[in-house]
């Protein structure tokens, strides 16, 4: 049996229709990690063969992990696809064990991972990486480092405490001074920032695109997608509380709602 060439071009059409609009809507869950460790010592460690449980787990069913970038640029239709169930890992802080814990299961799968950084403890503080062990990470071609704003301030408690004229002073030096920093020391432009705290507000988020950020992320427990506002895209915090269950769940896009 034949069909009229008008109804199988109808049909293409339609086929085509429902097909760009599945890809306009679909949604990339970005997880955020912040160190991890053999004990859980507080609420932002996870243990470290979690987190290899985490990773084997997407890689077995079928999961992509695509680089925020890659990401930022699908969100802003800069680019028109992505595979099917692609996913996003961020780890803030820049804390020692993702040099010792995470990057040997990130380089044992290879898979993109962005570093929010904030500068001030780099190379100072006893927890956190150092400069070398940065640019080392980055050298893989699977780590890429972005901005946390300076030291990690509590913004909100910020403009509580301080006059209005030390806090703006504050602001500037925290989204202003990061990113110079950091485009000094990694030798590359900086495109996106992860909010402290995922503490925003309607300044903050002028402020952060004045600054020359592209898009900016919060830990509001959904997935990221077009639509939202690009300065508080949202990501899943993923602490070590949650089972692989959870994990799942988070995945597949079953808490986005």
């Amino acid at each position: 049996m034949t069909f009229p060439t008008s109804i199988i071009r109808v049909a293409f059409l339609w086929a085509l229709f429902f097909t760009t609009a599945f890809a306009a809507d679909k949604s990339i869950p970005v997880l955020c990690y912040h160190r991890c460790g053999e004990e859980v010592k507080d609420s932002m460690t996870i243990k470290t063969k979690a987190f290899g449980e985490q990773l084997a787990w997407l890689m077995s069913n079928g999961y992509t992990v695509i680089s925020l970038d890659t990401a930022a640029k699908y969100i802003k239709g800069e680019i028109k696809s992505i595979p099917a169930k692609s996913i996003v890992i961020t780890a803030d802080d820049g804390h020692k064990s993702v040099y010792s814990d995470m990057a040997p299961i990130i380089k044992k799968y290879k898979v993109p991972v962005t570093l929010f950084i904030y500068p001030s403890a780099i190379s100072n503080a006893k927890y956190a990486m150092t400069w070398d062990q940065l640019r080392e990470l980055e050298a893989t071609k699977l780590f890429h480092v972005e901005s946390h704003t300076y030291w990690h301030p509590n913004f909100k408690r910020e403009k509580k405490s301080l006059s209005k004229e030390e806090y703006e002073k504050s602001v500037h030096a925290q989204l202003y001074k990061s990113k110079a920093t950091l485009e000094k020391k990694m030798g590359h432009p900086i495109k996106y920032l992860a909010w402290p705290f995922g503490i925003y507000d309607e300044d903050l988020l002028v402020r952060a695109k004045e600054a020359g950020y592209e898009m900016a992320f919060s830990i509001d427990n959904h997935n990221a997608k077009a639509g939202l506002n690009n300065m508080t895209q949202p990501r899943y915090m993923i602490i070590d509380a949650y089972n692989l269950k959870r994990f799942e769940s988070i995945s597949s896009g079953k808490e986005d709602k």
